[in-house]
């Protein structure tokens, strides 16, 4: 059974099921009422001639012969049974006999409480006790049956409505997950990036959000696993190419054995090496398998180290390596790995020198934001664009695809997709923040170590 008729039989069942109790109720409550109303308004027109006779005669004799038309059974001539109420004085004894009593019984002070007095000029001269009220006439029998009636239709009415409206709302509140079954259906077909409707704010329309953010994320996945397919075989390609010509030259004469040659094949070996191992780190950190060893470090102290490191690196492209240590009563201390960490900037650094012209200046800084640790690297070279700025960590990214690596420079393009999985690793975060022609600075967020 569909969902959509699954809400339709549920509304239909909770309308049932209350339209009866309403309707069960009301029957019960009317008829009770009525019989009330009926009895409360024969009671007082009962106590009005009992006092008319009672005055008229001042006394209850020759009562019985006077109100037979007031029996059930609609006096007639003959008709021997005893009267339906019984007279009770102000002691409690039965002075008129009737269905219940006899002639001189004493009656319980509870029931002359619930009795009816019966005043002549002010004075209670008697007690009404009433046995069971009077059947009711043919029109208010016709009454009550059209009463009855009103209630049935109107409960029907209800169950039809209730029938439609459930139909509408079902098929409204099922619309959203038709379309999103729909779209499922699509993707399990490999149709990815399809949208799904949001209509509303509430439970399902999150849901609706929620799936299109992950279609979206699923196609741009399967797009960069093609892009980066593509460029793991033009990286490979390239290194391989000139491996296998300067080998294939040698071999056939066409190059000398010289040490240039074989210093090429060597470089491109280990350029080939070092995508290798790049690739493994990447697959590695994908599934969560790549080895780290956390402690307590000092941001101020591992900086500096990595500082020393590259000081003849920038030293000799005329670059100027600056370091802004975290004041030393911050305490600055993070839980990492430091090998991997230096890995992380080791990257960032590389990418500094090489896109930072001669004359140029990168500083690195260390600051304290709330409970993390800020380390942040600026250089003034080129920059990129916002809309760049937030691809660099995408493996294989160019910011220029026109632009080919410079084999010299011996980048895999891995560098930064690597930094940002370590860092993920640390729970920390990683971003990048540029403007054409005003430089880049990366900045990496870090969890403080506890005391």
């Amino acid at each position: 059974m569909k969902l959509t008729s699954k809400l339709i039989l549920a509304f239909l069942v909770v309308s049932l099921f209350s339209t009866g109790i309403i309707v069960l109720i009301t029957r019960v409550a009317t008829n009770r009422e009525f019989d009330r109303f009926i009895s409360d308004q024969y009671k007082a027109e009962l106590v009005e001639q009992l006092a008319n006779h009672y005055q008229k005669n001042r006394t209850w004799e020759g009562l019985e012969n006077n109100f037979k038309p007031f029996d059930n059974d609609h006096y007639k001539p003959g008709n021997d049974r005893p009267l339906f109420f019984s007279i009770a004085d102000a002691n409690g004894k039965i002075v008129v006999a009737g269905s219940g009593y006899w002639f001189e019984d004493i009656v319980s002070a509870r029931e002359i409480d619930a009795g009816t007095p019966i005043q002549v000029e002010g004075e209670t001269v008697g007690i009404l006790l009433i046995d069971s009220a009077p059947e009711k006439n043919p029109i208010e029998d016709e009454f009550i049956h059209r009463l009855n009636d009103s209630i049935f239709f109107s409960a029907a009415g209800t169950v039809i409505l209730a029938l439609i409206l459930g139909t509408i709302l079902s098929r409204t509140i099922t619309r959203p997950i038709r379309e999103l079954t729909k779209v499922t259906h699509e993707m399990a077909d490999g149709k990815l990036g399809q949208q799904v409707p949001v209509r509303s704010r509430d439970e399902i329309g999150e849901l609706a959000s929620s799936f299109n953010k992950m279609n979206n994320e699923l196609a741009r996945s399967l797009n960069l696993r093609k892009q980066m397919t593509a460029d793991i075989a033009h990286e490979l390609r390239t290194p391989l190419s000139l491996i296998i010509g300067h080998a294939e030259g040698v071999h056939d004469g066409v190059l000398q054995p010289s040490h240039e040659n074989f210093e090429i094949i060597r470089e491109e070996a280990d350029r080939l090496e070092k995508l290798v191992n790049d690739l493994r780190t990447l697959s590695l950190a994908d599934a969560g398998e790549l080895s780290v060893e956390f402690q307590p470090v000092d941001i101020n102290e591992l900086l500096s180290d990595i500082k020393t490191h590259y000081m003849t690196l920038f030293n000799q492209k005329r670059i100027t390596l600056d370091l802004v240590p975290a004041p030393a009563t911050l305490r600055v201390k993070a839980n990492l790995d430091p090998i991997r960490f230096s890995q992380v900037l080791t990257n960032i650094l590389d990418n500094a020198l090489r896109y930072t012209p001669e004359e140029g200046q990168v500083v690195m800084a260390v600051s304290k934001v709330e409970n993390q640790v800020e380390i942040s690297i600026q250089d003034n070279g080129e920059g990129v664009t916002p809309e760049e700025a937030a691809h660099l960590f995408d493996r294989f990214y160019r910011a220029d695809p026109s632009r080919t690596r410079d084999r010299d420079a011996g980048g895999s393009g891995l560098g930064l997709a690597i930094a940002k999985s370590i860092i993920e690793m640390h729970q920390g975060r990683i971003w990048v923040e540029s403007e054409k022609g005003k430089g880049m600075k990366t900045i990496i967020r870090l969890p403080l170590a506890r005391d």
